[in-house]
C-alpha cells in the first residue's frame, strides 16, 4: 500500500481545543427514527425558511425550566450507567467532536494543481451536536452538518454550515435539547418512557413544534430533480442551496407538494440516463417498509407498501438495477421487547434470517416482490446492482455490498464489526442464491462511478478502516482501497479483488471517498477515467485536508492537497455537482 503524510503543517494549539466541544452548553437528545411512529397519521409538514426561526420563548421559563428539571432526573435516576459507545465525553473526542459553522473561506493548495475538469462543489454530511450532551449520547444522534468546498478554475472555498432541521432552530431558542434520542437515550422501558412523556408533554404545552419534523438530517446529500437535499432517514428532506460564494443555506422541508408525509432513506438511488430517483420508508409499524420513486422533475410517484415484511429492519439502503428495485431485511430492528429486556428500542435479534427482496422498479403494488433467504448477510450500504441472464434464459439478479460482520456489535463495539464485500446471485427463476467473497478486509463506505448505478460495472472505491480501531469508537478511516469486482469472473480463485489503494498516513484518518468522472458527457470515457476525493484529517496536528487522487493511479496518487480552514469532524455521506448543474439549480 502507498503511504501519503497527510499534514505538514504544525497546527498543535488547534489540536488540544478540539478535544472539547465549541460550546459550553447543557444536554441534547436527538435523532429518534423510531419514536416516529408514536404518532400513528402521517404529518404534513410546513415549509420554513431559514430566516425564519419558530416562534417559542427563549430556555429561561419557568416551563423551560421544569422540562430541564425532569429532564436531568430522567438521566440521574433513570438511565443504566453510560456504556462507552454512548458516553458523550469519549464519543465525542478527538476529531469526532463538533465544529463551529465557518462562512465561506479560501483555502490554499498546498500541492499540485486541483483539476479544472473539477469545477463544482463538494458537499459532504455528517453528525455534529450543538449542545455538549450530559446523558446517553450516540454518535448518529448529532445535528446535521454540511462541510462543502466550492471549486472554480483551481480555486478552493470552503464552508461548514449546520442544516437548519426544525429540531435544530427550537433547540437553539431553547439552548439545550428537546427532542430525546432513540440510539443513545432509549436503553430499557423506563427512560423509553420517560423521555416520550416529556417530549409529549412540551408538545401539548407549545414547546416544540411536531408539524415540522424531529429529524437532524445528518447522514447523505442528493440531488432529486434538479434540488439539493439534506437527508436522514427519521425525517423528510431538508432542501439547501449553494450559494454562488459557497456558502450553504437551508431552504426548508419539502413533502413533494403533500406527497411525501412520513421519513423516507437517506440513500436514494438515481438513475444516470433517466435521472429516476427510487427510494423507501422502513418505519416501526406495518407496513414496514413502503417503496417509491421520483421521475426526472422531482415529482413523487404513488407509494408501494411492502406488507409481506414481517418484521420491522432497519433497511438503510436500496440497490436498482435496469429491472429491479433491491432492498435487504437486516437482523437490525426496532422492537418493544428490547425495552423490557433492558436493551435498545432498535436492537439485534440473532434469530432472524436476513432476506433479500426483489421488485420491479416501477411496480404500482408488492404482488410481483420476491424474497430470498440470505443467512448472515447484514448490509448497510449498498455498492450496486445489476441484471444478468443464465443460458437457460433465467433471470439473475446480482448484488455487490459489504456484509456486517458479528451484526449483534452494531450499536455497543463498533470496533468489533467487520465490512467483508461480497457479490450475491439470485436465480430468479429457481430461487438459487450463490454468494463469493471480493475482500475479505474492513471495508465500508462503498461508491461507485454514478454514471453505472444499475448497470454492470467493474471498479469500487472503499474505504478502509484502521488496523486497531479504538474500543466502542466508530470507525475511522485510515485509507482507500480500489477494487476490480469483475476479477472474479475471470479468475474463480481470486478472493481478493483489491488492485490498487492509499493509506493516509501516521495518525491520519478520513471518511467515505467519492469518485469524479474527468468527463462524464463522453461516452468513450473508461470507467475509472476519473477522480476520487475525500476528506482527511491529522490528529497529531489538527489539521484537515481536502485531498484529489487519480483513481487510474495503481497507488491512487494524490495529484492536488488543499488545506482546510477549519478541522472537519469525521461524518457520513457527500456527492459533488458540477458547476454546470449548480447554474441550472
Amino acid at each position: 500500500m502507498e503511504t501519503v503524510s497527510c499534514c505538514s503543517i504544525n497546527s498543535h494549539s488547534s489540536f488540544h481545543r478540539y478535544t472539547n466541544f465549541h460550546y459550553h452548553t447543557k444536554t441534547i437528545k436527538s435523532r429518534p427514527s423510531f419514536i416516529v411512529s408514536v404518532f400513528k397519521t402521517p404529518i404534513a409538514r410546513r415549509s420554513r425558511k431559514e430566516e425564519n426561526p419558530p416562534n417559542v420563548e427563549s430556555g429561561n421559563t419557568l416551563l423551560e425550566k421544569v422540562f430541564k428539571k425532569l429532564d436531568k432526573v430522567i438521566v440521574d435516576f433513570l438511565d443504566p450507567p453510560l456504556h462507552l459507545s454512548i458516553d458523550a465525553n469519549y464519543i465525542l473526542s478527538d476529531n469526532f467532536a463538533p465544529v463551529s459553522e465557518l462562512s465561506p473561506t479560501e483555502c490554499d493548495v498546498i500541492q499540485g494543481s486541483i483539476p479544472t475538469c473539477l469545477n463544482g462543489v463538494y458537499i459532504r454530511n455528517g453528525p455534529n451536536p450543538q449542545f455538549h450532551p450530559n446523558g446517553p449520547h450516540h454518535y448518529f444522534d448529532g445535528d446535521g452538518m454540511v462541510h462543502s468546498i466550492r471549486i472554480s478554475n483551481g480555486r478552493a472555498t470552503f464552508c461548514s454550515r449546520y442544516v437548519k432541521t426544525n429540531k435544530y432552530l427550537i433547540e437553539r431558542q431553547h439552548r439545550s435539547h428537546v427532542v430525546p434520542n432513540v440510539i443513545g437515550g432509549t436503553r430499557g422501558i423506563g427512560p423509553f418512557m420517560a423521555r416520550a412523556a416529556v417530549f409529549a408533554a412540551r408538545v401539548i404545552f407549545g414547546q416544540y413544534d411536531i408539524i415540522n419534523g424531529i429529524g437532524v438530517a445528518n447522514t447523505n446529500v442528493s440531488v432529486l430533480g434538479g434540488k439539493v437535499y439534506a437527508l436522514c432517514e427519521s425525517d423528510i428532506p431538508y432542501a439547501v442551496k449553494v450559494k454562488d460564494d459557497g456558502d450553504v443555506i437551508t431552504l426548508g422541508h419539502d413533502d413533494f407538494g403533500g406527497k411525501l408525509s412520513k421519513n423516507m432513506t437517506a440513500h436514494p438511488k438515481i438513475d444516470h440516463k433517466t435521472k429516476e430517483a427510487f427510494a423507501f420508508r422502513y418505519w416501526a409499524t406495518k407496513p414496514y417498509l413502503t417503496y417509491f420513486r421520483f421521475d426526472s422533475n422531482g415529482n413523487k410517484q404513488p407509494d408501494v407498501p411492502i406488507f409481506s415484511m414481517e418484521h420491522p429492519s432497519l433497511t438503510h439502503d436500496l440497490a436498482i438495477t435496469q429491472k429491479y428495485a433491491i432492498v435487504c431485511e437486516t437482523q437490525i430492528g426496532a422492537s418493544p421487547m428490547n425495552l423490557i429486556h433492558g436493551g435498545r428500542l432498535v436492537g439485534v435479534d440473532s434469530t432472524k434470517v436476513p432476506r433479500v427482496g426483489v421488485l420491479p422498479r416501477y411496480a404500482n403494488d408488492e404482488s410481483d416482490m420476491k424474497w430470498f433467504e440470505v443467512p448472515g448477510f447484514n448490509i448497510f450500504h449498498a455498492v450496486n446492482a445489476w441484471d444478468e441472464t443464465e443460458e437457460d434464459g433465467s433471470e439473475v439478479v446480482v448484488l455487490v455490498a459489504p456484509n456486517i460482520l458479528s451484526v449483534e456489535h452494531f450499536f455497543d463495539r463498533a470496533d468489533l464489526i467487520h465490512g467483508s464485500m461480497e457479490k450475491v446471485r439470485i436465480n430468479l427463476r429457481t430461487g438459487v442464491v450463490s454468494r463469493k467473497t471480493l475482500s475479505s478486509n474492513n471495508l465500508e463506505f462503498p461508491v461507485i462511478n454514478p454514471a453505472f448505478i444499475g448497470k454492470k460495472n467493474k471498479y469500487v472505491y472503499a474505504a478502509t478502516s484502521e488496523q486497531s480501531p479504538a474500543k466502542c469508537r466508530m470507525m475511522r478511516v485510515s485509507g482507500v482501497a480500489k477494487l476490480d469486482i469483475a476479477a472474479t469472473e475471470e479468475n474463480n480463485e481470486i478472493d481478493e479483488c483489491t488492485i490498487a489503494s492509499r493509506i493516509y498516513g501516521n495518525n491520519c484518518f478520513g471518511g467515505e471517498p467519492f469518485f469524479i468522472a474527468r468527463d462524464p458527457e463522453d461516452p468513450n470515457l473508461e470507467e475509472d477515467d476519473g477522480y476520487v476525493v475525500c476528506y482527511v484529517h491529522d490528529e497529531s496536528l489538527g489539521v484537515s485536508k481536502f485531498l484529489v487522487m487519480d483513481a487510474r493511479s495503481p497507488t491512487l496518487e494524490v495529484v492536488a492537497e488543499v488545506k482546510l480552514p477549519q478541522r472537519v469532524p469525521y461524518g457520513l455521506h457527500g456527492i459533488f455537482i458540477r458547476e454546470k448543474d449548480l447554474n441550472e439549480m
